[in-house]
């Protein structure tokens, strides 16, 4: 079946605009700087890392102990005993030498001659634990397990446990499945948020110069606003794989791999594949809704205006959407597949947690259906408000995100010519 002329048209159009917008970004002198700015956060991300690391290494706790000498000693070796056997860090418990009748706990942790974080006294029948709030919560329950143990007959004796070892189960495999949605969520709203924004950059600075006006008189604006969108979106893959190249070969190099997270319920290579494809629904909704606020807009300072409203909502949309991962397969999560702006993120946590591939040809659609409907009614908008080809003046006109939804909504108008 052929594809109607005006169509074809269209199609010719919108591909010549991607053609000239993408190499003219691409070769642009600002690209390359475009390419290596988010590296920075991340490089600057790791080294605090690292420095926050650094400075928990260095801060070890020590608990002093102020008991007789053998209780004190049994407390230790208790202490020696199970800290291999305890989740998490267990503080280095050291003997107080000369904690006499007239020892007081709290000089011992506020004095400047000692370095201890909390001091253990009393018994090993009733041991009493001086710290700060915080500190007595974390450690009561630790020292309660040490005091016991140090009380038996032999605190190094524990009996060998046997272990019967399990690839997996079905709640570890589902609570890693969610990790793996988790992330691809929150990659794919880091990506889109910080990729959209050049379609606004690239028409406000077109119109400034007067050459949006020209090529509207040429081809049809849908035609054009699809092609800065298809164009921008293959300048944000160039960018993805200039990502990806550098985040895999630091990967490789550091040791680490998708083994840390669990494989998605699709697989990884299906799980990539629409990865990418949610990736430019996400892009194409987003920035279609940009492209019909830069079409109002005719300074910097109203693109940012009328852009922050969106922007904030497209926030509320990813927590929509990852609130909705915690009620798969109920009404929340069908809700946030059925909106178009938060269907790309509800549907890549769907791809980590069901097998099922044909939900997502469904959603695909739905989304680029959406996306045409944007493009045409911010098209729309443009020439009414910016090519001056709408109503009679003297009618009152809707301004700002009003005027977008009036266009999206409106029924039973001529379609223009």
């Amino acid at each position: 079946m052929s594809m109607p002329p005006i169509a074809a048209w269209k199609l010719r159009a919108a591909l010549v605009v991607a053609r000239r917008d993408f190499i003219a970004v691409i070769f642009s002198k600002t690209f390359f700087f475009f390419l290596i700015g988010p590296l920075f956060p991340v490089i600057v991300g790791a080294m605090a890392g690292g420095i926050g690391k650094a400075a928990q290494d260095m801060e070890r706790p020590e608990i002093g102990v102020a008991m007789p000498a053998q209780d004190a000693a049994r407390m230790i070796a208790a202490r020696n005993a199970l800290a291999g056997r305890m989740a998490g860090y267990v503080p280095e418990f050291s003997a107080i030498p000369d904690a006499g009748p007239d020892f007081d706990p709290q000089q011992a942790i506020t004095g400047k001659d000692r370095h201890l974080a909390a001091v253990v006294s009393g018994t090993l029948a009733e041991p009493v634990l001086t710290t700060t709030s915080s500190r007595a919560r974390e450690w009561q329950g630790m020292v309660s397990a040490i005091a016991a143990r140090a009380r038996t007959a032999s605190p190094e004796g524990f009996p060998g446990v046997k272990a019967e070892i399990v690839r997996t189960s079905t709640a570890q495999a589902r609570s890693a499945q969610v990790t793996t949605a988790q992330a691809g969520q929150t990659l794919l709203f880091l990506l889109t948020m910080l990729l959209a924004g050049m379609v606004l950059s690239n028409l406000v600075e077109e119109k400034a110069n007067k050459i949006i006006e020209v090529l509207a008189a040429a081809i049809p604006m849908d035609a054009l606003f699809m092609g800065k969108l298809f164009a921008m979106l293959g300048v944000s893959f160039v960018g993805i794989a200039v990502w990806g190249a550098v985040g895999t070969t630091f990967a490789l190099a550091t040791g680490k791999s998708l083994a840390a997270l669990a494989v998605p319920a699709v697989g990884w290579p299906a799980f990539f594949v629409l990865g990418f494809s949610y990736f430019a629904m996400a892009y194409l909704l987003l920035g279609s809704l940009f492209l019909a606020i830069g079409g109002m807009a005719t300074t910097v300072r109203e693109v940012q205006t009328l852009s922050m409203p969106v922007t904030m909502m497209q926030l509320l949309v990813f927590f929509f959407a990852s609130f909705a991962l915690t009620q798969h397969g109920g009404p929340l999560e069908w809700a946030a597949i059925a909106f178009p702006l938060s269907s790309p993120f509800a549907m890549i946590a769907r791809a980590a947690m069901d097998p099922q591939i044909w939900p997502h040809l469904l959603a695909l659609a739905w989304q680029g259906a959406w996306v045409m409907l944007i493009v045409n009614a911010g098209a729309r908008l443009f020439r009414r408000t910016v090519m001056k080809s709408g109503p009679a003046r003297g009618k009152p006109r809707r301004r700002g995100l009003a005027a977008l939804f009036a266009a999206l909504f409106r029924r039973g108008k001529p379609k223009e010519a």
